[in-house]
């Protein structure tokens, strides 16, 4: 039984949302999510996918994309992306999993999970510093301090499933905390808060040139965007120091 992390699958099976724009490793992505998934991930494994998960805008459009990650291999563990418009409260989604037989799906909000030898925790996060703002109604501040309490509950949450072995707490995010020059400090102070030292995130499309895993601060920061990983699920080995 093994872990495996693999953000942005931007399906649309009931859409038509073309991702070529972002490069020519994008053709034929759905085929390519399949087989290779396929390839790495056994029944008895879990996948985390930390969203833009289907480009659907409501569950009942959402349905399409959902019935094919529940065919995969494997148990997973979603969260949300800046596109996933279908998501809505988690007691809906819950119940929409359940009406629909897709039994090997759960959501990551505001919650954690025990998950092998470790406990998955995470939340969307944020990426625009507040003087990059292009829209007029964005409120940079309340964003980050609702994606930080959304991180320190699901922390909360992992604390609580912790055994007195430790269990190491990863991180989930679908923006990255920090990339390049941009850093959410916000959200870091908290990973420091709680001693976190493994984080994943996607968003970041078209970048293949850069290492998969860098530190900041003494956390690890490993992107997993489908494309950055050309659609191979990450068998994920946090590092433990």
């Amino acid at each position: 039984m093994s872990l495996f992390s693999i953000a942005d699958l931007h399906l649309s099976l009931s859409t038509d949302k073309p991702m070529d724009k972002f490069g020519s490793r994008w053709t034929n992505y759905t085929e390519k999510i399949e087989k290779r998934w396929r390839a790495v991930v056994g029944a008895d494994d879990t996948v985390i996918v930390p969203g833009d998960i289907s480009w659907a805008i409501d569950l009942e459009e959402a349905l399409a994309d959902l019935q094919f990650i529940h065919a995969l291999p494997g148990k997973k563990i979603l969260g949300k992306g800046n596109h996933d418009y279908w998501w809505s409260t988690i007691s809906k989604m819950e119940n929409f999993i359940t009406e629909n037989n897709l039994s090997s799906i759960r959501f990551l909000q505001n919650n954690a999970f025990a998950v092998e030898d470790y406990i998955i925790t995470g939340t969307r996060g944020w990426y625009l510093e507040e003087k990059q703002q292009t829209a007029s109604n964005a409120d940079f501040a309340k964003v980050v301090a609702r994606e930080n309490i959304r991180l320190q509950l699901s922390l909360d949450a992992a604390k609580k499933l912790q055994t007195d072995a430790g269990n190491p707490i990863l991180v989930y995010f679908h923006f990255p905390p920090v990339y390049r020059s941009f850093v959410c400090r916000e959200l870091i102070d908290t990973l420091h808060a709680y001693g976190i030292q493994n984080c994943y995130f996607g968003h970041i499309h078209g970048t293949y040139n850069v290492s998969r895993t860098t530190m900041f601060e003494d956390i690890s920061m490993t992107m997993i965007s489908a494309d950055f990983l050309d659609f191979v699920p990450m068998i994920t080995m946090p590092l433990i120091y």
